[in-house]
């Protein structure tokens, strides 16, 4: 399921919708009764506190949480962006350039001094060469690209706290 936006009307979380949420977070393939059951609700009305949830587009979308080592990704590299320019168009284009791109796992618009963020996975340092020479540099109005290399993960989360 792609992610949604949120919709413009702020949604008020109760307790039970924040324990809701802890438990999705926790293990996105519970049932509706094993939530119910946690959070002090029957099946049916916790059923629909998610599906308002869903609709709110504060339950964004669903997925499975892949380990990258496993599945032949082991090097993930942090790059950071900065721009000739940072008009809004140049800024939008860079985000459309990359957004197709699967070895983004992640981009962020930064403050300071680079204009972007990104985290990207690849097999091996061969494969970033390419990633870099093939796709990276290819996109107009790049002044500066720096790579740092992880070495290994200290942290790593993606339950928010909540």
């Amino acid at each position: 399921m792609p992610p949604r936006t949120v919709n413009s009307a702020k949604t008020e979380l109760t307790g039970i919708d924040r324990r809701i949420l802890r438990a999705l977070q926790e293990d996105g393939r519970m049932t509706i009764q094993a939530i119910a059951d946690r959070v002090g609700l029957s099946a049916s009305p916790c059923l629909r506190r998610i599906r308002q949830m869903e609709e709110a587009g504060i339950i964004a979308a669903y997925s499975a949480v892949i380990d990258q080592k496993a599945v032949g990704l082991p090097v993930s590299v942090f790059i950071s962006i900065k721009l000739e320019r940072q008009r809004a168009e140049e800024l939008d284009r860079f985000g459309d350039a990359i957004a197709g791109w699967p070895e983004v796992m992640e981009c962020y618009l930064m403050t300071g001094q680079f204009d972007f963020l990104l985290r990207v996975v690849c097999a091996d340092l061969a494969a970033y060469e390419a990633f870099l020479r093939e796709k990276l540099t290819q996109v107009a109005g790049v002044s500066s690209i720096e790579s740092s290399f992880s070495l290994g993960q200290v942290k790593y989360s993606r339950v928010l706290p909540i």
